[in-house]
This record gives C-alpha cells, sequence and structure tokens, in this order.
C-alpha cells in the first residue's frame, strides 16, 4: 500500500507527497496556499488514474523521473530513479496503490514527538 501525506514547505505552504509502503517518496506535489488546494489535488490523482499521463524524462547523470499530468496541468513530479525499471515500478505503484491510500496530515505546527 502506499500513503499520502501532506505537510508544510518552509515557505507556509502545504504539499504531498506519496510514500511507497517503505516509507519512500514516489511522488511530491508543487506547493498550495490552502491545504484544501492540496487535499483536492489528492483527489484528484485518486480519481483520475485513467484519465492522468505519466510523462516520463531522463535527467543528467543517467537519472530518470516522470511528471503526473492531468488535462495538461502538472500534479505532481516523482523522485529520480536510477532506472528506466525503477522509474516504471513507481508509475505501477501510483496506479495500484493510491486509489485505496490513506491520507495522514502532519501539517499542523506541533511536534508530534512530545519531549
Amino acid at each position: 500500500m502506499g500513503t499520502f501525506v501532506i505537510s508544510k514547505k518552509l515557505n507556509g505552504d502545504f504539499k504531498f507527497n506519496f510514500m511507497s509502503k517503505k516509507g519512500k517518496i514516489i511522488l511530491s506535489s508543487q506547493g498550495f496556499e490552502l491545504k484544501v488546494d492540496c487535499e483536492k489535488n489528492i483527489e484528484l490523482v485518486k480519481q483520475n488514474l485513467e484519465q492522468s499521463k505519466y510523462l516520463k524524462f531522463k535527467a543528467s547523470r543517467e537519472k530518470y523521473f516522470f511528471k503526473l499530468i492531468l488535462d495538461d496541468q502538472v500534479l505532481a513530479v516523482s523522485r529520480k530513479y536510477t532506472t528506466e525499471f525503477s522509474l516504471q515500478k513507481g508509475i505501477d505503484q501510483i496506479i495500484l496503490y493510491s486509489l485505496k491510500a490513506e491520507v495522514l496530515d502532519f501539517s499542523n505546527d506541533e511536534s508530534i514527538f512530545q519531549t
């Protein structure tokens, strides 16, 4: 299974990551000023898997990544992968697990670790 994790960027914007069951980031969104917009984009990813496009790119140093696109809008960008095979496995995990993935919200300013 995978998990969507909402967090805050340093500038205060909200973002989400889609995490693998091993805790690795597969996909990261852009920043959103409002948390509700971040949550809406998670739902867009979940509900539009069949209509979405996964555009693959080759970056410098033989690294690969993809962009998740819906209606000419980039919803999220993957992490860098060392092989095309591992890139495809990342895409496959999104397709297989994102619809059932839970959403965890770590965007509040409180520490999750009590001292």
